[in-house]
């Protein structure tokens, strides 16, 4: 039988530094929750929010996948590899910390605000050579089905990383349901909920809910309204 996690919008942390206001799935910076550390090797999810014309000084990471993906608005981009870009909505972003980076982010419009999810995973390979990459989603493409946007496969769709690991995101009309076969035996989804409401494993799910979902191979997902969401799917053991 399948275990499952629930967490809620109204249940995360939250930081409030004025220019940053940042909502935190598991335990982060001055959140610490015990029993919301990780989801195996889903170490960190922040739903973020960067006021125009801030952002992120220049700062370190090592041993960490990190992806971002802008939801609304746009960042500007610097790390010690050189690369400099900017990502906005409908992009993804990944950075493979490896033996170690500093990057910044900044938001240039003066005027809106920037909205976007940070994630970090544990990698499976360790101290590995720094690596950037980005790409352009096609919004149209994930209507009515699972569109993936990461996986452990340079050759496969979307960009890629040092770990087991699928994401996919996905934009359902009402009444729409479909079933998401995992990857790979032992690891777990955790799905979280970007705006209106569905049902996973027969528990309903609100914008900004998480879910996580083990001990299966398969489960169905229906959209009680129309829905967009994500699916990171990652090992449970690592």
């Amino acid at each position: 039988m399948a275990q499952t996690v629930l967490h809620k919008a109204n249940t995360r942390g939250v930081a409030n530094h004025g220019w940053l206001k940042s909502y935190q799935s598991f335990s982060f910076a001055g959140y610490y929750n015990p029993e919301r550390i990780n989801f195996g090797a889903l170490r960190v999810l922040n739903d973020d929010i960067v006021t125009g014309g801030m952002g992120f000084g220049e700062h370190p990471h090592d041993n960490m996948e990190i992806i971002s993906i802008p939801l609304e608005g746009e960042l500007q981009h610097k790390d010690s590899m050189g690369n400099t870009a900017t990502i906005k909505a409908g992009e993804i972003q990944v950075m493979s910390a490896g033996t170690g980076i500093y990057h910044s982010e900044y938001n240039s419009d003066p005027k809106n605000p920037a909205k976007f999810l940070q994630i970090w995973l544990f990698p499976n390979k360790r101290n590995v050579t720094p690596r950037y990459d980005q790409i352009l989603l096609n919004d149209t493409d994930k209507r009515n089905k699972f569109i993936q946007v990461l996986s452990p496969n340079a050759n496969d769709a979307g960009v890629w990383i040092y770990q087991d690991a699928w994401f996919n995101l996905a934009s359902f009309d009402i009444a729409t349901a479909k079933t998401y076969i995992l990857n790979k035996k032992g690891n777990g989804v955790y799905v979280f909920v970007l705006k209106g409401q569905i049902e996973v494993d027969g528990q309903t799910l609100d914008t900004r809910d998480g879910f996580g979902i083990w001990d299966t191979d398969n489960f169905e997902i229906k959209a009680i309204a129309d829905a967009e969401f994500l699916l990171m799917e990652v090992p449970m053991e690592f």
